[in-house]
C-alpha cells in the first residue's frame, strides 16, 4: 500500500496536461553515436555538444549550470534596470537601484583612481607598532577584506540550539596553499611568479614606490601562512575542526597574541565566553609568524589585501589588472564580463534576498514550490525504504539513521521570512563605500546572532541561485527557486528524465546528511557518534573504495581528482542517483515505462542525470578545480557515478569488456 500511495504522490508531482503527450526530455541532438554509452556515457550523451560548443569568452567553463546562471543574470538585470526607470520605488528597491547605479557610473570611477581607499590605506599607514595587529585584522574582517584569520557565527556543531563564534584560517591571495608550496609543479610555480608580479603592479598603481620589493615580502609572508594552514582534506573532518576554547584560554593556543583586544574589537568578547577554533595548529603557527614578521611587511600585506579586494570596484587600470591575473591567468577567461553582469553580481552579493524577492515574484510560479515539496517528500520516502534494506548496517544504526531522516527540514524556492535590510545604506555616488557598508552590515548581522535563539527561517543561498545545499547543524536541505527548470526539471517531459535530474539533485542533498562528514551529526544537528563500531567500519571500507575509484580519474595530463577531497560529493552523487532510481521505479507501480524516442524509461532516467553534468572547462580553471573544489569534474560526476549503479548496467546492457564495466563486487553501493 505504501508503494501505491508513493506512486500516486509522485505522479502528481510530475503531472502535465493530459492532452499533451510527454516528451523524452533528453537532448538527443547531442548524442554521439560513435561513442558507446557502455564505454563513455558522458561523451556518448554530450559528444556533439562538446564538439560544437565554444566556451563564451567571458567564462572559465560552460555547461548546464553556467547557462542557467547566465540566464538568471539577464533576468535580474531586467529587474534592476526596470527599477531605475520607475519613480514609485519602495525603500529596499531604492537601495538596489542605488547600488547598481554606483557600479555602473564608470565615468566617476575613472576620475577617482585609488582615492576611494585613501581613508583605509591611511589607517594602515598609521599603525605604530605590532600591537595594532589584532585591531587591524578585526577591522578589515568587518569590511570583507581577507586577513590571516576570520571570525564568523554559525550554530554550535555540538550544541545546535546555540549560536557560536568560529575562527578559521585565511589570508592567502592564491586559491590554495598548493600554489605556494608545490615548488616542483611547473604550473603552480608559474602562477606564483605571476602572482608576485601582479601584487607589485597593483601596489604601484596605488602609488607605492617600492612595489616589487613589497610584493616579494608579501608573497614570502603568505607562503609562511600557507605552510601552517590545514589542507582542504584535513578541513573536511568536522570533529577535528571542532575545538571549543574559552576566550580566557586562547593564550594557550597562541600565547603572544592579544586575544582580548582581537575578540573585543571583533564584537565577540561581550557576547560569548568561548570560540570554536577550527585549526588550532594554524593559529599557533600564525602567532609565531606574527612575531617574526616586521611591521612594514604587515602594513604592505594589509594594503595589498585591501587593494586586492577593492580592485574590481576601482578605476579601469585596477579592474583590468585584477581581471588579467585572477580571471585570465588563474581561470583562462579571455574577456572581461560586461559591466552589467558584474554589477548584478555585486547586488546579489550585497542585498541578495532583496533582489531575490523581486526575482521570485516574476520568475517562480507558486505551483513550482508545491511540486518541489512533493518531490522532496517522495525522495525522503524512498530513502527511508532504502535504509531499511541495507545489508551492511545493523538494526541499531538503522534506527538512528531513520530518526535522523525523519528530522530533515526541506526548504523550497525562497525563505518564509525575508532578510531585513533596514540598517543597510547605499549611495549612488559611493561605490567603494557601498561595498564596505554591505560587508559590515552582513558581518554585524552575523555577530549579533550570538546569544539569540536560532533563526530556523534563515537561508544560506538566494532564491536566484542555481544550486542546492545541505546544512548539517540544522539538518536541512535547501533548493532555491532557480534550479527548478530544465535541464533539472522539465514540466513537459516524461517522469524518467526528471527523476534522473532533479530527483538525483534532491537525493544528492539528502545523502549529504549521510556522507562521511554529515553522517557524524545526528538529527538535531549535533556532532555525535550514532554508529556502532562495526557499521562505521563497514561504511569506511565503502568510502575508501570510492576514494580509490576517483583518485584514478585525470581531467588534465599529470593531474588527478583528489578522492579524499571530493569524497562527500561523490558519496552524495552515487547515493542520490541510487535513491532517485528507486523512487522512479516505485512511481511506475509495477507497470513498464513508455518508450520515447526509442529510449526506455530506465535509459532516459540515466540520460537525465548525465546531461545535467554537460560541461566544458578551460585548462586553467580545471587545474584550479582539482586543487580547490570538493566536487569532481562533470565528466566524472557522470561516468564515475553510473558505473556503481546496477540499474545502469541493466538499462544499457553493460557487460564485461566494456570500459565502464565494474565487477559487481567492485561497485560501491552505500545508501
Amino acid at each position: 500500500m505504501k508503494y501505491t500511495l508513493l506512486a500516486l504522490s509522485l505522479a502528481a508531482a510530475f503531472a502535465h496536461a493530459a492532452d499533451t503527450p510527454a516528451i523524452s526530455g533528453v537532448d538527443t541532438q547531442y548524442i554521439d553515436a560513435k561513442v558507446r554509452p557502455q564505454d563513455d556515457f558522458f561523451t556518448h550523451l554530450n559528444g556533439k555538444w562538446l564538439e560544437s560548443t565554444e566556451i563564451p569568452a567571458d567564462q572559465s567553463r560552460w555547461g548546464s549550470f553556467n547557462q542557467l546562471r547566465d540566464d538568471a543574470l539577464a533576468q535580474l538585470r531586467s529587474i534592476i534596470e526596470g527599477l531605475q526607470a520607475r519613480k514609485d520605488l519602495n525603500v529596499e528597491e531604492k537601495k538596489i537601484a542605488a547600488l547598481y547605479a554606483s557600479f555602473m557610473d564608470e565615468a566617476r570611477l575613472e576620475t577617482q583612481g585609488v582615492k576611494p581607499l585613501s581613508g583605509e590605506l591611511g589607517r594602515i599607514r598609521a599603525m605604530k607598532d605590532k600591537k595594532a595587529l589584532p585591531g587591524m585584522i578585526a577591522h578589515l574582517n568587518r569590511i570583507g577584506v581577507p586577513v590571516p584569520y576570520s571570525i564568523g557565527v554559525s550554530q554550535d556543531a555540538r550544541e545546535s540550539t546555540k549560536y557560536a563564534a568560529y575562527m578559521s584560517q585565511g589570508g592567502l591571495g592564491l586559491p590554495d596553499r598548493d600554489y605556494y608550496l608545490k615548488k616542483d609543479d611547473a604550473k603552480m610555480a608559474d602562477a606564483l611568479a605571476k602572482y608576485e608580479l601582479h601584487v607589485a603592479k597593483i601596489l604601484e598603481l596605488a602609488g607605492f614606490k617600492d612595489g616589487a620589493a613589497q610584493a616579494k615580502a608579501i608573497v614570502a609572508l603568505e607562503t609562511k601562512l600557507a605552510e601552517v594552514q590545514w589542507t582542504r582534506v584535513e578541513n573536511r573532518d568536522p570533529v577535528k575542526r571542532y575545538n571549543k576554547t574559552p576566550i580566557a584560554k586562547m593564550g594557550d593556543i597562541a600565547p603572544n597574541y592579544d586575544w582580548k583586544q582581537a575578540l573585543s574589537e571583533a564584537g565577540v568578547a561581550t557576547k560569548t565566553d568561548y570560540v570554536i577554533v577550527m585549526q588550532p595548529s594554524y593559529l599557533a603557527g600564525f602567532d609565531k609568524i606574527a612575531q617574526d614578521t616586521d611591521l612594514a611587511t604587515w602594513k604592505a600585506y594589509f594594503s595589498w589585501q585591501l587593494l586586492r579586494d577593492a580592485s574590481p570596484y576601482l578605476s579601469k587600470p585596477f579592474a583590468e589588472a585584477h581581471f588579467a591575473f585572477y580571471d585570465q591567468v588563474l581561470a583562462g577567461v579571455q574577456k572581461q564580463p560586461p559591466r552589467w553582469k558584474r554589477g548584478v553580481q555585486l547586488v546579489e552579493a550585497s542585498i541578495g534576498e532583496g533582489l531575490g524577492k523581486l526575482y521570485v515574484a516574476r520568475h517562480f510560479p507558486a505551483d513550482r514550490k508545491e511540486r518541489m515539496q512533493k518531490l522532496v517528500q517522495n525522495l525522503l520516502a524512498a530513502y527511508k525504504q532504502s535504509i531499511d534494506s541495507l545489508d551492511w548496517m545493523s538494526p541499531e544504526t538503522k534506527e538512528q539513521a531513520q530518526a535522523k531522516l525523519a528530522k530533515f527540514t526541506p526548504k523550497i524556492g525562497y525563505p518564509d521570512k525575508w532578510r531585513d535590510y533596514t540598517a543597510l545604506q547605499f549611495s549612488a555616488g559611493d561605490l567603494m563605500g557601498n561595498v564596505h557598508r554591505a560587508a559590515n552590515f552582513n558581518y554585524n548581522r552575523n555577530i549579533n546572532k550570538l546569544g539569540r535563539p536560532i533563526d530556523r527561517t534563515e537561508w544560506g543561498m538566494t532564491p536566484q541561485t542555481v544550486n542546492a545545499y545541505y546544512r548539517p547543524t540544522a539538518n536541512e536541505i535547501v533548493f532555491p527557486a532557480a534550479i527548478l527548470q530544465p535541464p533539472f526539471f522539465d514540466a513537459r517531459a516524461d517522469d524518467a528524465v526528471n527523476y534522473g535530474a532533479i530527483g538525483a539533485v534532491i537525493g544528492h542533498e539528502i545523502s549529504h546528511g549521510f556522507d562521511d562528514s554529515g553522517s557524524q551529526s545526528d538529527g538535531d544537528g549535533n556532532l555525535r557518534n550514532w554508529w556502532t563500531d562495526a557499521d562505521r567500519a563497514n561504511f569506511k571500507a565503502k568510502a575508501d573504495a570510492l576514494v580509490k575509484q576517483y583518485d584514478g580519474y585525470s581531467p588534465l595530463p599529470g593531474y588527478y581528482v583528489n578522492g579524499k577531497l571530493t569524497l562527500g560529493e561523490n558519496i552524495a552523487d552515487n547515493s542520490g542517483l541510487a535513491i532517485a532510481y528507486k523512487a522512479y521505479k516505485i512511481s511506475l507501480n509495477g507497470q513498464p515505462a513508455p518508450v520515447i524516442d526509442k529510449l526506455t524509461g530506465e535509459q532516459r532516467f540515466y540520460m537525465g542525470f548525465g546531461q545535467v553534468w554537460r560541461t566544458k572547462m578551460r585548462p586553467e580553471a580545471q587545474l584550479q578545480q582539482v586543487k580547490t573544489d570538493p566536487h569532481s569534474p562533470g565528466q566524472f560526476r557522470a561516468n564515475g557515478t553510473v558505473v556503481n549503479q546496477p540499474g545502469f548496467y541493466e538499462a544499457f546492457g553493460v557487460k564485461e569488456g566494456d570500459k565502464l564495466y565494474l565487477k559487481p563486487e567492485d561497485r560501491v553501493i552505500i545508501w
